[in-house]
């Protein structure tokens, strides 16, 4: 059976922040860093090479396929700051109206900038996340 590609890894989180450009893309994902650390009270790892992740959830599928994979999380990639909703997005319509600007795919939340969306909202969004993976995962953490 085929193993999850993305695992948590040893590298520095504040490395690779650190090398994030633009100054202000660096900037959003010190924001966003912070608003996932305060919301699932969970230390930042990185997963793979590119990901900064929070907390994690252990998954079975009815296929028997099994590992472990990060409650909330975002990456700064070329033109979005994607942030890693786990939950998905069906639940969260009226939340996502109000956002800002963004763009969506299964679990992916993208973003051009912070600027663009009501921060409130995004705190809500993932804090709705969080509790719903925690609520469908017991042993997340």
């Amino acid at each position: 059976m085929a193993e999850n590609k993305t695992k948590a890894t040893g590298k520095s989180v504040a490395q690779f922040l650190a090398a994030v450009e633009p100054a202000e893309r660096r900037q959003d994902c010190r924001t966003v860093a912070k608003l996932m650390r305060d919301i699932t009270k969970a230390p930042a790892r990185m997963w793979g090479s590119s990901i900064v992740g929070f907390g994690t959830y252990h998954y079975t599928y009815e296929s028997g396929r099994e590992g472990d994979f990060l409650l909330a999380g975002f990456a700064p990639r070329k033109t979005d700051l994607t942030l890693y909703i786990m939950a998905g997005f069906e639940r969260y319509e009226e939340l996502l109206a109000r956002l800002g600007r963004h763009g969506t795919g299964k679990s992916c939340l993208y973003l051009k900038r912070l600027a663009d969306v009501d921060m409130k909202i995004l705190k809500t969004l993932i804090t709705e996340s969080v509790r719903h993976m925690k609520k469908r995962y017991p042993g997340a953490r």
